[in-house]
């Protein structure tokens, strides 16, 4: 799939977009005749190292674009939308809050732009979602850009090794918030994403978890979410064990006959593309194969969209989204 390489619910934590960001440093123009802003911005030069690409910015970047919609909402959540000068690659509609916002970016392409569309913005930095925004073989490798004098980051997902993704996502709103400024905004948001997950984490305290298996995609071989990455995390934190956690990866294949040995209780289905939750339903309740299984039987989904399961700052409320689904019981106040 071109949206992630192998690796890789309706309202995100809502913050004020009234919170003040640091004053708007002074400006002159750059080399590629761009507004660059002046090096005595408070809290700059900052150096961050992400995906093994260490960055020195003497300033926010003030021409960004956004590869996937997970990023992009991240910079809309952040107040960034100004700063945006092109957006490309939604897997889903954003949310509501940020319809108004988002209407105001071009969207320079429906899924990855060439490395011509991206430079006919004229942008001083690029935010990629997953590894496959900066293919290398089509033009627009990291190293690539960077000689044309742009900067670029990737959501930490795609490289991540240690196994704390919530905490990883912190980080990457932290570093984001940095990069930009705007580290109240940031820092803001993830107290409040923590006392959302500690919200929900004390309605399943006493659960027993479901076993769970996250259908994505796939016909001779189940496309699912690995132990690796958010996915994995939503379902541990939902009240769930991903029946597939075994697999270093964030997704991955599994057999049909791992389904079935692994018997899930609950199936969850990741909502996106021209395959609909209803067809994606179908092909799982009619395959004689997987009758047998107790979420089959008893017909038990869930559904999250794609857009969810990802790094990005709707996954507190996923959590939470997910968790209603999984045990309502427990969730209903």
């Amino acid at each position: 799939m071109s949206r992630r390489t192998p690796a890789l619910i309706a309202a995100a934590v809502l913050l004020p977009l009234a919170l003040t960001a640091c004053s708007t440093p002074e400006t002159s123009t750059g080399a590629q005749g761009r507004p660059e802003a002046s090096a005595k911005s408070d809290g700059f030069p900052y150096t961050v190292t992400n995906c093994g690409v260490t960055t020195t910015y003497k300033a926010p970047p003030r021409r960004v674009v956004t590869m996937n919609q997970h990023v992009t909402e991240i910079m809309l959540e952040l107040g960034l939308a100004k700063s945006l000068v092109g957006t490309a690659y939604l897997d889903d509609k954003v949310l509501p809050k940020y319809a108004k916002d988002y209407a105001s970016v071009p969207v320079i392409a429906k899924e990855y732009p060439s490395y011509e569309q991206v430079l006919a913005t004229d942008p001083d930095f690029v935010y990629g979602g997953y590894a496959s925004a900066f293919a290398a073989g089509d033009g627009r490798g990291r190293e690539a850009l960077k000689k044309s004098g742009i900067e670029t980051r990737l959501n930490t997902e795609s490289c991540a090794k240690a196994d704390t993704p919530m905490e990883t996502l912190y980080e990457e709103i932290r570093e984001v918030g940095r990069t930009f400024g705007v580290t109240d905004r940031a820092e803001a948001w993830i107290k409040q994403a923590k006392a959302d997950n500690a919200a929900t984490a004390e309605k399943l305290k006493d659960l027993k978890p479901l076993p769970v298996f996250v259908y994505d995609s796939g016909d001779k071989t189940a496309f699912t979410a690995g132990g690796k990455g958010i996915g994995n995390e939503l379902i541990k934190r939902a009240g769930g064990t991903n029946i597939f956690a075994d697999l270093d990866k964030s997704f991955g294949d599994a057999s049909w006959e791992n389904v079935v040995a692994r018997k899930p209780e609950a199936i969850v289905i990741y909502d996106y593309g021209s395959t609909t939750v209803e067809q994606k339903k179908k092909r799982l309740l009619t395959d004689p194969a997987l009758a047998g299984i107790p979420a089959i039987k008893n017909k038990r989904f869930a559904v999250m969209p794609l857009s969810d399961a990802v790094l990005g700052v709707r996954v507190p409320a996923a959590v939470e989204k997910l968790a209603a689904q999984l045990h309502p019981a427990a969730t209903t106040p």
